[in-house]
């Protein structure tokens, strides 16, 4: 049957809208890759050590022991899919057998984590590792484990509470750093001259407040950069896609953007593609995290650069929690060294992102 010309039109248009949409949600499962675990900085935070002895815990074989693991969001943010993996595949590893590594997801609900936590506790957890979803609120939980004298990790963002008190030790970057050498690769790609739009993490945790104090503190010695604009997107693609599209009515002067994590930066430049701009170029997009999607883009030249927050926890939460069990002392943090990316090494890179 003959199609008039301009319903053909129509059908090509409809038919590339589809593949540029499945295209986009493909993104969001990216396999992880197979890059390297986090490994410990030279330099780890001052402060008191704890002991298996000072805390009066029992001592454990983790090979026979039940290990927890409390994941905090959804496994569809790349990050959170290769920090789910690396502590799977370390147990794996080591030859704990699968039925003694409980692993819930709390869905982004902090009640619903603290049940995760309490339940796993209930299932006989003798170890946990929890990434938490706040700084603040699990309390109930961290006093449940201290009760039944079970050491809790807690991996890539701190809690408020005491360390060897209320949790063993922390795990993680270090995040005013990571904004610092964010903002450092700002000005380098912007000749510290703009108008820069920051695109927030989620609030109630300490990644966003720290990511946040190192950018603008850093940014301050550039004199040609004024932040004009600040709002939250909650670390989610979509939601940092919304935020950019209003940013670019609210302010069409924006040179670059900011983002706390990779998928914001995608969504914001999803957003500057739509509005006919050329991000990487027009505006300069600056982000964390190390995702294979946000690399691929600074080899496309959509992007300008990464700092990376390794999500593979697995080999050091694994080692810190035998090295107590064996009566070593433990910090209060284990601060991880982080790679960045950008123009001159990301394509040699790429297959480390996650």
């Amino acid at each position: 049957m003959h199609v008039p010309a301009q319903r053909a039109v129509v059908a090509v248009a409809a038919l590339a809208l589809l593949t540029a949409c499945a295209k986009t949600e493909s993104q969001n499962t990216a396999p992880s890759g197979p890059g390297p675990a986090a490994s410990a900085a030279p330099r780890q935070s001052g402060g008191p050590d704890c002991t298996l002895a000072q805390t009066g815990y029992p001592k454990l074989d983790l090979k026979t022991a039940k290990i927890g693991f409390s994941q905090s969001e959804k496994e569809a943010n790349p990050f959170r899919i290769a920090e789910t993996k690396s502590i799977k595949d370390e147990a794996a590893k080591l030859g704990i057998p699968s039925a003694n590594l409980l692993v819930t997801n709390a869905q982004s609900d902090l009640n619903k984590q603290i049940a995760d936590i309490k339940s796993m506790l209930d299932q006989g957890a003798q170890a946990l590792i929890v990434a938490p979803l706040n700084s603040d609120g699990l309390q109930p939980a961290l006093d449940a484990a201290k009760a039944k004298k079970v050491p809790v990790v807690t991996v890539d963002r701190k809690v408020t509470q005491q360390p060897c008190t209320d949790y063993l030790t922390f795990i993680g970057s270090d995040f005013v750093a990571q904004g610092k050498r964010a903002a450092d690769e700002m000005i380098r790609v912007t000749g510290g001259t703009g108008k820069v739009a920051i695109l927030l993490g989620s609030s109630g945790n300490n990644v966003t407040t720290d990511r946040t104090k190192g950018f603008t503190d850093q940014l301050a010695s550039a004199k040609g950069l004024a932040i004009v604009a600040q709002q939250t997107g909650e670390f989610d693609r979509s939601k940092g896609q919304a935020v950019m599209e209003q940013l670019i009515q609210s302010h069409p002067d924006i040179t670059a953007v900011y983002a706390e994590n990779d998928e914001m930066g995608i969504g914001a430049v999803n957003a500057l593609k739509a509005a006919g701009k050329n991000p990487g170029k027009d505006v300069k997009i600056v982000s964390i995290d190390g995702t294979r999607n946000a690399v691929q883009l600074i080899v496309d030249g959509s992007y300008n650069a990464v700092i990376e927050s390794n999500p593979r926890f697995g080999n050091l939460a694994f080692s810190t929690l035998q090295k107590f069990a064996e009566g070593n002392p433990i910090g209060p943090a284990i601060v991880i060294s982080d790679d960045q990316y950008d123009e001159t090494n990301a394509s040699q890179k790429v297959a480390n992102a996650y």
